[in-house]
């Protein structure tokens, strides 16, 4: 495991965090392709309202699958589909921009699938924490939940000392973001709104320190080591 204290800011991006924003980043731009006329048709006009609508967290669907204890694989996906969806270039771009560089902080200890899973336990937990708390008509979308995730993560790395990041100062990031979302919302979201989706932030900041703790290297043997024991 390399020491991320000792890891250069400049060292080449690990390849399963570059892929993340280049998926998120590469969907953007086909929306962005499509509202410009330069692919797709005149169908493609409408390309980012229909992926909203089959790929994005909505709360009736949610109600629907709750009320009838029926949870088909394509809705149940939904989890996992909506933080790769974004209401504008600036949306996704800051999403790009956080999951490339929270994810270099966090790979040298969770590297490759344990990364993957901090980023989509997260976001499964904050769709989670918004469908309940929530009976919202606005579907939950983008990349954020899953980017507090990583956040996090790196806070509990701060805690053990294996980042040069201040504690108190990892932990203040996380609630300077969540006040500043609204406003970050109205820009970023154009044409969409303010989303009250802090529910899903906060859900996928604790979602993302819990999977640390439990990723952690050894985590596990020393947990079924002190079940044994009892």
């Amino acid at each position: 495991m390399m020491d991320p204290r000792n890891q250069s800011p400049f060292n080449t991006l690990p390849p399963v965090v570059v892929a993340l924003a280049v998926v998120v980043i590469a969907i953007e731009l086909l929306f962005q392709a499509g509202t410009a006329g330069f692919i797709g048709g005149r169908e493609a006009v409408g390309w980012r309202l229909t992926a909203l609508r089959d790929w994005a967290v909505i709360d009736s669907v949610w109600s629907w699958m709750w009320e009838n204890r029926s949870f088909p694989l394509r809705q149940v996906v939904r989890v996992l589909t909506y933080p790769f969806l974004h209401g504008s270039m600036v949306h996704a771009a800051f999403v790009a921009v956080f999951v490339l560089a929270l994810g270099n902080a966090v790979s040298p200890v969770y590297p490759n699938l344990r990364v993957l899973f901090i980023f989509f336990g997260a976001a499964t937990g904050g769709a989670l924490m918004y469908l309940i708390l929530f009976d919202a008509a606005s579907p939950l979308f983008g990349g954020y939940p899953a980017a507090y995730g990583l956040i996090g993560a790196f806070t509990y790395l701060t805690q053990r000392g294996l980042t040069r990041a201040d504690p108190k100062k990892a932990c203040l990031l996380i609630g300077f973001l969540l006040a500043i979302q609204p406003v970050f919302g109205l820009v970023a979201t154009r044409g969409f709104g303010w989303l009250p989706d802090w529910t899903a932030d906060l859900g996928g900041a604790a979602t993302g320190y819990a999977l640390a703790v439990l990723l952690f290297p050894g985590a596990l043997a020393h947990l079924r080591q002190r079940l044994r024991q009892r």
